[in-house]
């Protein structure tokens, strides 16, 4: 493997997304990844489907809701529940850097893989712990799904269409937006915490909750209450604190106008044939516009309504007024920007299946992402890991198979 974190060792004892998200971040940016899968099962994530990719051998693979979040990965699968099963996943842990569960809390306490008992056998481990509602507090032994997430963090109030409007009800995010958030920010808080040990040899425990990350990401709704005191309210497509920043109707679909500035909304004006609009002081300034909100929108919308988004985007963007369409996910794909990005990406696995997915979005300069290893099928890696990690020998790892230790 390459990359900034080449030199890095995952043990993931998580499954589903937030976790996995980690890992596979941590892959993508070079770190060996391990994940540890039940015997016969393996992650949840990969029966949820369809669709379901394809063998190499023509059979039915895992889901596509798998493949999106455990590329760079090494499967193995042990189990658990098993003395001999725990004993292994310690000695693995001894020889990694970071370890990602998302077991209910106190739930890895009776298979001694607690962050107590493994910083007893790796004192240098870094400890991430993803739970609904983090290791303390009211809710802290409560199950936490993204969905309630969203909804108990605020951002399904501030989402969906306003009250009275055709299809008014809070809404969820298209994706889980709460456990990929979560995701991410367990990968910022390993790396910072890996940064940390490099200067003082310490390990540390991290408690990501999916609560505080759906909460921590409201940004400046957030802020709109505390420093206002009035809680924001659904607005469609429409911005809480600029106008006009939304979706409008065209001749043959929408197109989103997001008018950032004065500057912007006059020539945005001038451009739809309502100069005069520039002019009035209920319009002239963009606080006047979200005072004024519900006068302005009904005057735009019939000049948008004469030409197609096409047409539209084209004129606005060579006037620099920021717009574009609503894509489609076979548009999203197939655009030219998308394309250039490279942001899809093909991965084969050994066995000739050819896995697509989504390009990692950072790009490095000198350790780029490499795409080296598709998603792993259910315990590819078992034997290959117990061998080079832990140094079994083949007559070793029959006896675990024999026994149901690993598989």
């Amino acid at each position: 493997m390459s990359g900034p974190l080449a030199h890095i060792r995952v043990l993931d004892l998580s499954r589903v997304l937030a976790g996995p998200w980690a890992s596979q971040m941590l892959a993508d940016f070079g770190a060996e990844v391990i994940k540890i899968e039940k015997p016969g099962e393996g992650d949840d994530t990969r029966g949820w489907g369809p669709p379901f990719v394809t063998n190499g051998d023509g059979t039915r693979g895992d889901a596509a809701y798998f493949q999106a979040a455990n590329r760079g990965k090494s499967s193995v699968c042990i189990d658990m529940a098993s003395a001999e099963g725990q004993a292994l996943i310690r000695q693995l842990a001894a020889k990694s850097d970071v370890v990602i569960e998302n077991f209910k809390v106190g739930g890895l306490k009776k298979y001694g893989l607690d962050h107590d008992s493994l910083k007893a056998v790796n004192p240098r481990l870094i400890y991430c712990s993803i739970t609904g509602f983090g290791q303390d507090g009211p809710y802290a032994r409560r199950a936490g799904y993204d969905f309630m997430i969203q909804g108990m963090g605020g951002i399904m109030s501030i989402t969906g269409q306003p009250d009275g409007a055709p299809g008014a009800e809070p809404m969820k995010v298209g994706v889980a937006f709460a456990d990929i958030f979560t995701g991410l920010h367990a990968v910022i808080g390993i790396t910072a915490a890996l940064y940390h040990r490099e200067r003082t040899g310490q390990g540390q425990y991290l408690d990501l909750a999916l609560l505080d990350s759906q909460v921590a990401v409201l940004a400046n709704q957030a802020l709109n209450y505390l420093v206002g005191g009035t809680a924001p309210t659904r607005l469609g497509n429409a911005h809480p604190n600029i106008v006009p920043y939304q979706t409008f109707a065209t001749a043959d679909g929408y197109i989103i106008v997001a008018v950032g500035n004065d500057r912007q909304f006059r020539e945005f004006c001038t451009l739809i044939g309502r100069a005069d609009l520039a002019e009035d002081e209920r319009f002239a300034s963009n606080r006047a516009r979200v005072e004024h909100r519900a006068e302005l929108i009904p005057l735009l919308q019939p000049p948008l309504k004469t030409r197609s988004t096409a047409e539209w985007v084209a004129r606005l963007e060579a006037a620099a007024i920021p717009c574009g369409p609503i894509n489609r996910l076979d548009e999203v794909f197939a655009d030219a920007q998308v394309r250039a990005r490279g942001l899809k990406v093909e991965l084969t696995r050994e066995d000739g299946a050819v896995v697509p997915g989504v390009a990692n979005p950072i790009r490095f300069s000198e350790t780029p992402v490499a795409y080296a290893k598709a998603p792993p099928q259910l315990g590819a890696d078992t034997e290959q890991v117990l061998t080079a990690v832990l140094g079994l020998s083949p007559d070793q790892i029959k006896a675990l198979r024999e026994d149901g230790t690993v598989a």
